[in-house]
């Protein structure tokens, strides 16, 4: 379909959304509920060819009823495109190529060292943080969609 702005985000009534944290290596995976109120992490992705990960990720969409997809856009801290930024974007233009279905990009400035600060907080250990981090890094950057996606609806 096309990548759009998160004011012109529209998804069927009961539909879910797809987070997505794209990192070199992995692909954390989040989703929502069909309500659009909560992002749950769901699972980390290792990262092949292109192709690969798109096939991986049209069939979630197609076995979770999936409307639209958030991914992540890791911008430097002064706002500019970072070399991640730049990646993230070229997937996403990929992905909406392959898959008919609304993309928008979300700032994730800090969303990893969020998410790692928590798990620190709740004692997990280093194996168990970056078993995890990834796909808890998609919840949270979804979850941020969620909720300016509510407030845009006046809720």
């Amino acid at each position: 379909m096309s990548i759009v702005d998160i004011t012109a985000f529209r998804i069927p009534p009961g539909a879910r959304l797809l987070g997505l944290d794209l990192g070199e290596k992995t692909i954390g995976i989040a989703l929502s509920d069909t309500r659009l109120t909560v992002a749950t992490a769901m699972e980390t992705l290792k990262r092949g060819k292109f192709s690969a990960d798109a096939d991986k990720l049209a069939a979630i969409v197609a076995s979770q009823g999936v409307g639209g997809i958030v991914i992540g856009l890791p911008l430097n801290m002064d706002g500019s495109d970072s070399p991640a930024a730049q990646s993230a974007r070229a997937f996403g233009r990929n992905l909406a190529n392959r898959l008919a279905l609304p993309i928008v990009f979300w700032d994730e400035r800090l969303s990893t060292v969020a998410v790692t600060r928590t798990l620190l907080e709740a004692d997990a250990s280093r194996k168990k943080r970056s078993a995890v981090v990834d796909k808890v890094a998609a919840a949270y950057i979804l979850q941020g969609a969620l909720e300016r996606l509510r407030a845009m609806r006046g809720q």
